[in-house]
């Protein structure tokens, strides 16, 4: 019997037996007690039977908890099971060995195609309007492992100007280029080597603004100033500092460098390109001949960059760098060397501001040591940052650009300036529409050589 059961029976016993007292004995326990009496019976009646409510429920949880130790334990024999016998193949395989080595790619690889295309309009002041470039600039990307990577972006471009026939009436000129072709081997988490014909980190325009990604059509003019590309090799990489997701980038390299086209040491025959070997076409008695002029210096030309990158929220991030290089750039010993300074700050997701100060020295033969030099700086704001609610009006940007160039010669320098305004519109996320007027100021000798004003139309498609 349980004890609430037990306990009740005895008060109804009592009870009982105080009903059958003579009246006398009966008189003796007042009404009061009585109730007194039986309320603290009932009261114990009630914590007897919450007592033996939670003592079930405690034997019900020890249940369940037993129940789930055991299932545990079992999953745990299993798992210990499944290691030990994967590790004894594992054994097994380690032991046998191929009988012969095995050649041929990696059973898995990842290959992508990315690139951007582009169609200009441009009228110049003074003259007609026309279709001036058609650009397509594929960039092959290839994963041959973990650790290792493959590149290369080409450029086919059909030009609006002189043929390289004089009998083709057309006018256009065609081209195609090896823009880069690098081959990529991550040495560790904050190291990687890279060799081919590589985007210089003088500055991040050649990296990260041009073709697609430059918001206008054309390059600012001090970009002229310093090679986009380099045959060679670098050492690149982040470093980062603590937690906030700042970190410090940087690149070493050594490439061919600039070079001379003849071997005079004058200024007019630098060659940024630091071509080796390159083709020279010249046409006698109606005959095309080619004459092989090669690199003419033995020294490769040694540069880097060093930068800073620091958020302090998500869209709002300041960047700062500095690179160059420097190095000879003929057989007489003559040096050239670049300095560059950038910086990026995005103060919202609709806000932009970058921009670079480009400085070069070349000492040559006619005009002792040059020095050409330029900067721009380049702005935008995404009228979605607005929040109006007017048709289109989302899909603008409005951009704003000024750049100046000094070519730096001596007492007959050209100074040129150059005022930008434009607007993108996104027709998608990758395929933009672009248009800009542009105004020049231009004092010096070559200053004709510079249209006063002229308006380019672009669109753009980044895949």
């Amino acid at each position: 019997m349980k004890l609430p059961s037990l306990f009740s029976t005895t008060a109804i016993l009592c009870c009982a037996l105080v009903l059958a007292l003579p009246p006398r004995a009966a008189a003796q326990v007042s009404q009061s007690d009585f109730d007194t009496l039986k309320k603290m019976v009932e009261q114990l009646n009630e914590r007897m039977l919450k007592q033996e409510q939670t003592h079930d429920q405690d034997v019900k949880n020890h249940e369940q908890d037993q129940e789930l130790i055991r299932k545990l334990q079992q999953e745990l024999g299993q798992t210990r099971e499944i290691a030990t016998n994967a590790a004894q193949k594992a054994e097994a395989a380690a032991q046998v060995q191929p009988a012969s080595p095995v050649s041929g790619p990696p059973p898995s690889h990842n290959f992508q195609l990315a690139g951007d295309a582009e169609v200009i309009f441009g009228k110049v002041h003074d003259q007609h309007g026309a279709f001036g470039l058609a650009d397509y600039a594929p960039i092959f990307l290839y994963r041959a492992s973990d650790r290792l990577l493959f590149e290369a972006g080409f450029d086919f471009m059909l030009a609006n100007g002189t043929g390289p026939n004089p009998n083709n009436s057309s006018g256009t000129d065609f081209e195609f280029d090896l823009s880069f072709a690098t081959l990529d081997y991550l040495l560790n988490d904050y190291v990687t080597f890279e060799a081919g014909n590589m985007l210089l980190p003088l500055g991040t325009y050649s990296e990260r603004s041009a073709g697609w990604l430059n918001k206008i059509p054309d390059n600012p003019l001090a970009r002229g100033l310093v090679p986009g590309t380099g045959v060679g090799a670098q050492l690149r990489g982040a470093v980062p500092v603590g937690e906030s997701g700042q970190m410090v980038t940087y690149s070493i390299y050594g490439v061919n460098g600039p070079s001379s086209t003849d071997g005079t040491g004058n200024s007019g025959s630098i060659d940024l390109a630091g071509n080796v070997g390159f083709l020279n076409n010249s046409k006698f008695n109606g005959t095309t001949t080619f004459g092989n002029i090669g690199n003419l210096h033995g020294d490769p030309t040694g540069g880097g960059r060093i930068g800073w990158f620091y958020p302090w929220e998500a869209h709002y991030d300041l960047e700062l760098g500095l690179s160059g290089q420097s190095g000879e750039w003929n057989d007489l010993g003559n040096n050239w060397s670049a300095l560059v300074f950038d910086a990026s700050l995005h103060l919202s997701p609709y806000a932009e501001v970058k921009g670079e100060y480009i400085n070069t020295w070349a000492q040559t033969t006619d005009l002792g040591t040059i020095d050409p030099h330029g900067w721009w700086i380049q702005a935008s704001y995404k009228l979605a940052g607005l929040n109006l609610d007017w048709p289109g009006i989302n899909n603008l940007e409005l951009v704003g650009r000024y750049d100046e160039m000094n070519d730096g010669l001596g007492s007959g320098r050209t100074h040129t300036s150059r005022y930008t305004a434009g607007l993108v519109y996104y027709l998608t996320n990758t395929l933009w529409l672009e248009g800009d007027y542009e105004w020049l100021l231009s004092s010096g000798p070559a200053a004709g050589t510079f249209p006063s004003s002229e308006i380019l139309c672009q669109i753009s498609y980044g895949f």
